[in-house]
């Protein structure tokens, strides 16, 4: 991380609630009261922080995908920002009941917002009766609400990142019904034991907010690259062995050799026919077989001298 305590202390993530409204289970991770505010211990949030940001980076160092969910106003446009620069599906405008554990009825309406957009897009609402149309707007405007930040999904997320469990106890109900890890900034009024892997930290400071994320936000890009560059390894892989698997093998026949030659030229032919609309003659047929005869020889003459150096 490239964060140390002292970053944390300026933003503000120290401070908690007032005294009277600190859950008992958040106390492993205050450090006192004092004025009748409780105080997070900064070590302790460095330490949970860091393992967090692990855990993230290799989800997405896997190719999974992290749901942030953040409805209330303090972190509503910090979570669009983050989430948005890491291509992840985000919520920030309200959390549909059974998002997680009725995703098969989510998903239909998905689709249903999809091709409206898509109607939209073409040019084919336009071409409707008006009160159509205006029915058809007024669900998008609905639909937005709901699904801004979620269009690109197709499956349950493979963890969750939360701002305030308490703010969003039905989302962290769901994704601990489903076993689904929840990552989540917890504030002294609320419970660390529902989630797993709680960061204590200030949930209603913008400051707080932004710093926790954006540390996150490093942790999961670091994931991506390694899993593009992993990605594009395989991939360069792939292709050289498509290139030499005929070539790497020394016990390929005349025989396996001529036909491989013969269905490449012979394709090549039959496709230049039917672009002229007419079949392949004998005499076609009969100049393949002499061109793979000679292409084979000069394969097995390579390769002969290959090995005899």
């Amino acid at each position: 991380m490239n964060i140390t305590i002292s970053d944390l202390f300026e933003a503000g993530v120290h401070l908690g609630h007032q005294k009277r409204r600190w859950n008992p289970k958040s106390k492993v991770f205050i450090y006192d009261h004092r004025s009748g505010i409780s105080i997070i211990d900064l070590e302790k949030t460095y330490k949970q922080l860091d393992q967090a940001c692990v855990f993230l980076q290799e989800l997405a160092n896997k190719g999974q995908k992290v749901l942030f969910v953040a409805t209330k106003r303090q972190a509503q446009e910090i979570v669009r920002e983050v989430a948005t620069g890491l291509g992840m599906p985000f919520c920030v405008n309200r959390w549909l009941g059974g998002c997680l554990t009725n995703f098969e009825t989510v998903k239909r309406s998905l689709n249903k917002y999809r091709r409206f957009l898509a109607m939209e897009a073409d040019g084919t609402l336009a071409t409707m009766l008006k009160k159509e149309a205006s029915v058809i707007r007024r669900q998008m405007v609905r639909m937005h609400r709901g699904f801004e930040g979620m269009l690109e999904v197709n499956d349950l997320p493979d963890a969750l990142f939360v701002v305030d469990v308490n703010y969003e106890d039905i989302a962290v109900m769901e994704a601990n019904h489903l076993h689904i890890p929840i990552v989540a900034i917890v504030d002294t009024n609320s419970d660390p034991t529902c989630v797993n892997y709680p960061i204590p930290a200030n949930d209603d400071s913008t400051k707080s907010i932004r710093i926790i994320l954006e540390t996150v936000s490093e942790a999961i890009q670091v994931g991506l690259v390694a899993h593009d560059l992993k990605q594009a390894d395989n991939k360069r892989r792939k292709k050289i062995i498509s290139n030499e698997e005929i070539a790497s093998h020394g016990a390929v026949t005349m025989d396996a050799a001529l036909e491989i030659e013969a269905a490449k030229v012979t394709d090549k032919d039959e496709e230049a026919a039917i672009a002229s609309r007419e079949k392949p003659t004998v005499t076609q047929r009969r100049r393949t077989t002499k061109k793979v005869e000679e292409k084979v020889k000069e394969k097995v003459e390579e390769k002969s001298s290959e090995t005899t150096e």
